[in-house]
């Protein structure tokens, strides 16, 4: 059965945008393919694919209608990926597109979406905004968004009186909508966020900012004394850059601590250094227990020389997976009619069930709290699960306004 999916997924079209038969449901993959996220847009690219292959059994056809993936490349850049699906939409008459990878990239294609009254599904861009102030009705997202972070990682961490959290975020929307976010989740919470630091996406030199962190946390409590005090800085980032080279600067003579979220597995090498470091993620291989992962990860080492399944793999799977379902429900490709499907549409993914919410279609889905466990066989720190935040326990906001 295997082998009959692998051959059937080999031949799948994927084209750069000539016009095809009508016989067809056209998807574009409009998407970060080089640029700076492209680590990131490999894998999304990849669990795409094997999430349509998954969901139609092999077949890569929805209702006797073939599936063509038309890959478009945004190269990272908010005016080429405006280009890029204004084409894919325009010349190509794509019926749907999925992408972008940089939130950037994302905000500059959302007004496409409605000019062209096409649905762009967005995966795995993770701005608030998305689905928030600069939203319309044409977007729906299967990524996660900076709430969901930042709400499960203020569950996991704002639990204790005592706690001081200062954050160092890109100064870029992914950054800032996350710290926001984040100040929004801690709000009610027993620990004080005191302190926020953002630096350019290219920085190599963290010593400035650490300094401004260092100095923001250092007094406000003295955890020699104090056993309920506890001194963290939140680390989000993106792309390349190593901000956790702030911890060569010795953090810990001050008493204060690195936490995180998840990230892809070679960014997590450098969790080596912090074992016991808590936070949440959005997917580890090892974590979801269900068939679909299951499938996910064998067939992903049986296909890439033995290496698991990454952050972005699973999302990228969850959109092909919600794709398939809406276009067997609609019966249709007609924009209106994919729309009211996916209002509300419940779908199975590597992470278990997702659903879009209708007020701004965003999906809703589970979050891991983990624990950083370090094993010196393995090239990565392992998210150890510490419990599943499902989506019932993520209070998500609805920022958008309709």
């Amino acid at each position: 059965m295997l082998r009959r999916f692998a051959l059937a997924a080999s031949a799948c079209c994927l084209v750069s945008g000539a016009a095809l038969a009508q016989n067809t449901i056209k998807i574009a993959h409009v998407y970060d393919k080089t640029g700076a996220l492209e680590a990131y847009a490999k894998q999304t690219q990849i669990g795409l694919m094997m999430g349509l292959e998954y969901a139609t059994g092999g077949k890569m056809e929805i209702g006797g209608r073939k599936i063509v993936v038309i890959e478009k490349d945004t190269q990272g850049k908010p005016d080429i990926g405006k280009a890029q699906l204004a084409a894919a939409y325009g010349d190509d008459k794509a019926d749907i597109a999925v992408g972008p990878t940089s939130s950037g990239v994302a905000l500059a294609m959302l007004p496409v979406a409605e000019e062209y009254k096409k649905i762009l599904l967005v995966e795995p861009a993770v701005a608030d905004s998305i689905t928030g102030d600069k939203w319309n009705r044409y977007i729906f997202r299967t990524g996660r968004n900076s709430s969901q972070d930042a709400i499960s990682n203020g569950y996991a961490l704002g639990k204790k009186e005592g706690t001081y959290i200062a954050t160092l975020a890109q100064d870029s929307a992914f950054g800032k909508d996350f710290v926001k976010a984040f100040k929004d989740a801690f709000a009610g919470s027993k620990a004080k966020l005191v302190f926020e630091e953002y630096a350019p996406m290219a920085t190599t030199d963290f010593t400035a900012s650490a300094q401004r962190l260092f100095d923001a946390l250092k007094d406000k409590c003295d955890s020699a004394k104090d056993k309920t005090c506890r001194k963290i800085i939140f680390i989000n980032w993106a792309g390349a850059g190593n901000p956790f080279k702030i911890n060569d600067l010795d953090p810990k003579r001050y008493g204060i601590e690195i936490a995180t979220g998840g990230n892809i597995l070679p960014a997590m090498a450098a969790y080596k250094a912090f074992p016991g470091m808590e936070g949440t993620t959005y997917y580890y291989y090892e974590i979801p227990k269900n068939p679909i992962n299951k499938w996910l990860v064998d067939e992903h080492k049986k296909r890439y020389n033995g290496t698991p399944p990454d952050f972005f793999t699973a999302g990228g799977m969850a959109a092909g997976m919600a794709l398939v379902e809406a276009f067997k429900k609609a019966n249709s490709s007609d924009t209106e009619k994919l729309i009211s499907t996916m209002e509300g549409m419940s779908f199975e993914t590597p992470k278990g069930k997702m659903t879009f919410r209708k007020d701004d279609h965003q999906a809703l889905q589970s979050m891991y709290h983990f624990k950083i466990k370090v094993d010196p066989a393995v090239a990565w720190a392992i998210p150890e699960l510490v419990s599943e935040v499902t989506m019932d326990e993520i209070k998500l906001p609805i920022r958008n306004k309709k």
